[in-house]
C-alpha cells in the first residue's frame, strides 16, 4: 500500500523523497485502516454483546451521531449524523451499541442509501423491535470538492421498517424528536 501511494504522489507530480512528504505514505496507510476497520467488525456481535430484557415498549432515539465515511465512487470523505429509533419488543440493547454498529457500517466505502439500509436492518434483525427508523443527513465531498461542487448541500436518506411504516403517529413523533420540535 505504501508503494502505491508513492506511485500515487509521484503520478500527481510531487516528490514522495521530499521532507513533508517522507512519511506520508505510511499515514495514509494508517489513516486508510482505520477509516476502512468496520470490514474487520460483526455489528450482529456488538448488538448482542448488550442486548436486555425489559418491558419497556416506547420510542427509544439516539440522534445527532455523527460519522464519516468514504464514497465508494471517488474515494472521498461522507460527513454527516445519523437519528436512530426503535420500540423495543421485549428487548432493549446498550445505547452505545447503536452509535458502534453506525461506525462499523460507515467504515467501509459506502454509498449513503446503503449505509441507512444496513444499520436499519442490522439493528432490526439482532432486536427484533416493533418497529426502526433511521435517518441519515450527510454532506458528500465527491460533490462539494469537485464535480457539480454544491458547497454545503446534504443529503437525507431514511430506512423505515414495522410501526414506522404501518403508523404515521410513530413516524411523525420520530421525525419531530430528529427535528427538534418534539413537545413544542
Amino acid at each position: 500500500m505504501e508503494q502505491s501511494i508513492k506511485n500515487m504522489l509521484n503520478h500527481i507530480g510531487e516528490d514522495p523523497s521530499r521532507e513533508g512528504l517522507i512519511d506520508t505514505p505510511k499515514r495514509v496507510k494508517k489513516a486508510w485502516e482505520f477509516m476502512c476497520s468496520g470490514y474487520k467488525q460483526d455489528p450482529h456481535e456488538i448488538l448482542k454483546s448488550a442486548l436486555f430484557t425489559s418491558s419497556n415498549n416506547e420510542m427509544v432515539v439516539v440522534k445527532d451521531i455523527e460519522f464519516y465515511s468514504m464514497c465508494e465512487h471517488h474515494m472521498l470523505p461522507i460527513i454527516g449524523k445519523a437519528h436512530v429509533a426503535y420500540i423495543p419488543n421485549g428487548k432493549v440493547v446498550g445505547l452505545s451499541k447503536i452509535p458502534r454498529v453506525v461506525n462499523v457500517f460507515a467504515r467501509r466505502l459506502q454509498i449513503q442509501e446503503q449505509l441507512t439500509e444496513q444499520i436499519a436492518d442490522t439493528i432490526n434483525e439482532a432486536i427484533s423491535p416493533k418497529g426502526i427508523a433511521v435517518v441519515l443527513d450527510a454532506r458528500h465531498m465527491c460533490m462539494e470538492m469537485r464535480g457539480v461542487e454544491k458547497i454545503c448541500s446534504s443529503t437525507v436518506t431514511s430506512a423505515l421498517r414495522g410501526i414506522f411504516i404501518k403508523e404515521k403517529k410513530t413516524k411523525d413523533e420520530f421525525l419531530s424528536i430528529i427535528s427538534g420540535s418534539f413537545g413544542k
